[in-house]
C-alpha cells in the first residue's frame, strides 16, 4: 500500500483541485503543488519508479479505478520519462477493482474483485507473482486491514497539516502492528518511510 499523506493523516485528493471533492474538500492537489514548489531535484520521481518497477497487479478502489483509468489508461504508451513507463506497466498489469456498483470495467486487463473483497484479494495473494501495489483507496485499504491482508505501508509523508479530509487511519481502522523498514527524509521536507506488520 503505497500514500501521500500529510502531517494529520489525510490522504484525500493529492494529485488535483478535482480527484476527490468528497466532504466538500476543497484542498485537492496539496501534494503536486508542494512538489512542484520544494522538490525541484525531484527525489519523489526516482522512488516511486523504483516501487512501480515492482508492481505486477494493480488493487484499486472504485474512485481511484476511475481516476487512473480517465489517466494512465489513456495517456500514450510513447510519452518520454516516467509517463510512458508508468502508462506501459499499469496497460499490461492486471488491475483488480473493489466495487459494488459497476458492472463492466473499460480499461484493459480490469477485473472486478466481486460481492466478496476479502476472499478475493486473500487468493490473489496466493498466487504467484510480484507484489500487488494499492494507491489510494482508502476505504479499500481499511477493508484490507481489518482483514489483515497489507503487508507494507509506503508512506510519503508531506510537512503539511490540512485540518480537514479523509484520513488513512480513521476512528475504528483495525489495530495493526508494524515493524519500521526504513526511513528517508527528502531535501522537501518530505519523508518516505516503510512499514512492515508484524509476523
Amino acid at each position: 500500500m503505497q500514500e501521500f499523506i500529510t502531517l494529520d493523516g489525510v490522504v484525500q485528493g493529492p494529485g488535483g483541485a478535482d480527484e476527490d471533492r468528497d466532504g466538500g474538500f476543497a484542498l485537492g492537489g496539496w501534494a503536486m503543488d508542494f512538489d512542484r514548489e520544494h522538490d525541484l531535484a525531484d527525489e519523489g520521481g526516482p522512488i516511486i519508479a523504483e516501487w512501480e518497477s515492482r508492481t505486477e497487479a494493480l488493487l484499486l478502489g472504485r474512485r481511484t479505478y476511475d481516476i487512473w483509468a480517465g489517466a494512465w489508461g489513456v495517456w500514450s504508451e510513447d510519452a518520454e520519462g516516467t509517463t510512458g513507463e508508468f502508462t506501459r506497466r499499469y496497460n499490461r498489469v492486471p488491475k483488480h477493482v473493489a466495487s459494488t456498483t459497476a458492472s463492466e470495467l473499460a480499461w484493459q486487463n480490469s477485473h472486478l474483485l466481486g460481492p466478496d473483497v476479502p476472499g478475493a484479494v486473500a487468493r490473489l495473494r496466493e498466487e504467484p507473482g510480484g507484489e500487488i501495489r494499492v494507491w489510494g483507496s482508502s476505504v479499500l485499504v481499511r477493508t484490507l486491514a481489518a482483514h489483515d491482508l497489507v503487508d507494507e505501508y509506503r508512506l510519503m509523508v508531506y510537512p503539511i497539516v490540512l485540518g480537514t479530509g479523509k484520513r488513512l487511519f480513521p476512528e475504528g481502522f483495525a489495530r495493526t502492528a508494524l515493524r519500521p523498514v526504513e526511513t528517508r527524509g527528502l531535501a522537501s521536507g518530505v519523508v518516505v518511510s516503510t512499514y512492515r506488520r508484524q509476523d
